[in-house]
């Protein structure tokens, strides 16, 4: 095996050390996360949870993709050249480009807008991106599913999501329930 740096098994590698470096940060950050006194369900109890799977399963690929590198053959499928992704000519990676950029403006608009009108737009969005065409269905979806998420955390969990100009609804469902 000539050049181990150029294939899949070493690109399998080098994405297993950023999703690595992405939950040690992740965790560090949400570490920093208010705590509400009398609830069994923290702000960062859902965030941890996902960072865990997020660093089990980098850890599993870095592990594979080293030991793979180590006892490469050249006859192997991960010795073949890794793909260059051109974000000009790709339109997956011009999609994925888009996401990280809705998912930066949806942290950014969080605190301002609130979860449900973040997330429906986010999620409109995305739906529009993947090819969703039909738009009753699309707006429906967009608006009730994050209204459900947000009622099942206020709610059940007790945990209170900003909501922005919808402000209001958290009374509204005070007084309901």
């Amino acid at each position: 095996m000539k050049n181990k740096f150029n294939t899949v098994a070493f690109s399998n590698l080098i994405g297993s050390v950023v999703f690595l470096l992405i939950g040690i940060v992740s965790w560090i950050m949400s570490t920093r996360f208010q705590t509400v006194k009398g609830n069994y369900v923290q702000p960062a109890d859902f965030p941890q949870i996902m960072i865990i799977g997020l660093v089990f399963f980098a850890a599993i690929l870095f592990i594979i993709s080293l030991l793979k590198l180590i006892n490469m053959k050249d006859d192997d499928p991960e010795a073949a050249p890794a793909p260059v992704l051109n974000p000009v000519k790709d339109k997956g990676m011009q999609a994925s480009l888009i996401v990280i950029v809705i998912c930066i403006a949806y942290v950014a608009l969080f605190s301002l807008l609130g979860y449900v009108i973040v997330s429906a737009l986010a999620c409109l969005i995305i739906m529009f991106l993947i090819g969703k065409r039909n738009w009753k269905v699309m707006i429906s979806v967009s608006i009730l599913v994050p209204l459900g998420m947000w009622l099942l955390f206020y709610t059940l969990l007790k945990v209170n999501i900003p909501l922005g100009p919808l402000a209001f609804l958290r009374d509204i469902v005070d007084m309901i329930f």
